[in-house]
Formats: C-alpha cells, sequence, structure tokens
C-alpha cells in the first residue's frame, strides 16, 4: 500500500470516518512490518489495538469485569460504612460531651425564688387556679349538648326497630340452614 493511502486513511480513522474495511487495512499494513518512517510513529499504536481486540474475545473477560466491578463495588460501600460509623460516632460523642457541659452549667445556677413574699405567692396561685377552674367549668358547660343527643335518639331507635327485628330474622334462617 502506498504511503499517501495509509495518511488518508489514518486522516478518515482519527476524523472517526473509516469503515471497519479501512481499519482492517490499517491494522493489516502495520502488522505487515512494511512501513514507511513517515507514519512508522503509528505502529505501536495499531499493535495495541490489535493486541486488545485479541484480548476482547476472550470468552472470560465479561466475567472478569463484573468481578472486577462487584469487588470495587463492595470496597466502596464498607469504605462509605466504616466513615460513616466514625462521622456518627464522634457526632454523638460532641452532642453528649455538650449536653453534659451545659447540664452542668445549668446545675451551677443559683435558684431563683419568683416571689420573695410567701402570701404573694399564695394569691397569685389561688388566682391562676381560679382561672384554671373556670375554663374548666366551660368545657364541662359544652358536655351538657351530648345529653340532647341521647334524647334525640330515642326517636330514631323506635323507627329502626322494624328494620332490626327484619334483619334478625333472616340471620336466624340463615343459621337453620348451615
Amino acid at each position: 500500500m502506498k504511503t499517501e493511502e495509509v495518511k488518508h486513511l489514518l486522516q478518515r480513522y482519527f476524523n472517526g470516518e473509516s469503515t471497519d474495511v479501512d481499519e482492517r487495512l490499517l491494522e493489516a499494513y502495520f502488522q505487515s512490518g512494511e512501513l514507511a518512517d513517515e507514519v512508522a510513529e503509528y505502529a505501536e499504536f495499531f499493535g495495541g489495538i490489535a493486541e486488545l481486540a485479541g484480548i476482547a474475545d476472550d470468552p472470560t473477560i465479561e466475567e472478569d469485569v463484573m468481578d472486577y466491578i462487584l469487588e470495587n463495588e463492595h470496597r466502596e460501600k464498607t469504605h462509605y460504612r466504616s466513615m460513616w460509623r466514625i462521622v456518627t460516632g464522634v457526632a454523638a460523642s460532641v452532642i453528649i460531651v455538650l449536653g453534659g457541659f451545659l447540664f452542668y452549667q445549668e446545675q451551677q445556677k443559683p435558684y431563683n425564688d419568683t416571689f420573695d413574699d410567701p402570701e404573694q405567692a399564695y394569691a397569685y396561685a389561688k388566682e391562676t387556679l381560679q382561672y384554671v377552674s373556670g375554663k374548666y367549668s366551660q368545657g364541662l358547660a359544652e358536655l351538657s349538648n351530648f345529653d340532647k343527643l341521647r334524647v334525640a335518639k330515642k326517636p330514631i331507635q323506635k323507627g329502626t326497630a322494624p328494620v332490626r327485628e327484619f334483619y334478625e330474622g333472616l340471620q336466624k334462617i340463615e343459621e337453620e340452614q348451615q
């Protein structure tokens, strides 16, 4: 093959425009050993491609690649798990130490009573309890509406009694047939 033809095929190959036939011609040319000095630098490239093509025909290569991927995936997962264990352990330790420090500080503060005069405290407590009692009484007053519902329920029960009796009769008949 002429050097100009080889250069043209190389140009098409590197532009991504070559066909399978063109690529086979280039591989055959570079494997022949009779190379022009101008294109000799590409001999190793096409020799490597030919070698890789031979490896790609190996039937176990898919299994090897899959094993490699699974091993790396497992390694990454275990790495991230151990990293998260360390990070969460450090975070928990910081929270415990900080919580203990804040609790200790809170315990060191002296207790300040709200009222200095006990009679004033008693009056305030009495007022608060009366307020709560009033709200409780209001809530109980609203419950009296349930008596109205109980009274209103009686006529409805009288109206549905025949239907209930009919349904119970159907159940007895069904039980007798079984």
